[in-house]
């Protein structure tokens, strides 16, 4: 299936602008022989290249989007145009294989290098080299978190991209207010028993690599939330599993986490910013004595 986006609005690329970090935009007609000839090959290094909201390939039918032609100044056919933050990086005429991969081959490569640096600006991690934050691509409407808290917050809070109020309040889970305002209680418990069960829903096929989970260590005397203890991974499931049924059924990776893989070093103003790197989609998250938190970022 193509992941090259066709324009059918002017309004439709501006948008895709606005989202994607890079968008390649091919401007070509259907009668333009070079055009049909190079289509192949921006196919493949779409299919090769896009991730989502990051690099993006789109054609316009200058036919059909006379306007978003004329914005650009397209005179030549194929014209490729590459935009990064909204802005023209680089532009090739005609039909040249060679430069046209050369061109997004290289941008390919610079955008892996900046999304090393981190994916979120209040995280302390970085991305494994080659791969990107893939969270914009969970599925939010069909997310499930079973035995879960109802004072406290749903399974669309592990994937906010806000930074958790935990951070600011030093403690070992968000301190909202005496009103109970629930713009504060950015953070998930667990209510009967000491597990979570987890649905991620994701709106397209992808190779999960790392899982990062952010929980903040109990303080001297505080009774705080326990950090989990036991990751099992369900993938490839298309419905809720339930705990009973997760009894009768293999899990596809287990993990034990041990103080010594949580990252400690991260400290931000009295708490600190720890999270656990999981590497390797149902999610059981087990927790043993006290009270229990989670907070993830995927």
């Amino acid at each position: 299936m193509s992941k090259t986006v066709n324009i059918s609005l002017a309004s439709q690329f501006d948008n895709l602008l606005q989202s994607s970090k890079i968008v390649v935009t091919d401007f070509y007609a259907d009668w333009c022989e070079p055009c049909k000839q190079i289509a192949p090959i921006y196919e493949q290094l779409s299919a090769e290249l896009s991730r989502p909201n990051h690099i993006t390939f789109a054609k316009v039918n200058t036919e059909q989007q006379k306007e978003v032609a004329q914005a650009y100044q397209v005179t030549a056919l194929p014209t490729f145009i590459v935009f990064k933050d909204a802005k023209i990086v680089e532009q090739i005429k005609g039909a040249d294989p060679r430069k046209l991969q050369s061109t997004i081959k290289k941008l390919s490569a610079e955008a892996d290098s900046d999304g090393a640096n981190g994916f979120g600006e209040w995280t302390a991690v970085s991305l494994p080299k080659g791969y990107s934050d893939i969270t914009d691509q969970v599925d939010v409407r069909g997310l499930d978190l079973l035995n879960s808290d109802s004072d406290y917050g749903t399974a669309r809070t592990l994937f906010e991209s806000s930074r958790p109020s935990a951070l600011d309040s030093g403690k070992g889970k968000g301190k909202g207010p005496a009103s109970g305002d629930e713009k504060k209680r950015d953070w998930v418990e667990s209510d009967t028993d000491e597990q979570l069960m987890l649905y991620i829903p994701f709106m397209s096929t992808l190779k999960v690599h790392t899982l990062y989970i952010t929980s903040l260590p109990p303080k001297d005397g505080e009774d705080v939330p326990i950090r989990p203890k036991t990751i099992q991974i369900y993938s490839n499931r298309a419905h809720v599993l339930g705990f009973d049924e997760a009894e009768d059924v293999a899990a596809t990776q287990e993990i034990t986490l041990t103080p010594r893989d949580w990252d400690e070093k991260n400290w931000d103003r009295e708490g600190r910013a720890t999270l656990c790197q999981v590497p390797e989609c149902h999610i059981i998250g087990n927790f043993r004595g006290g009270r229990r938190e989670r907070r993830g970022e995927g």
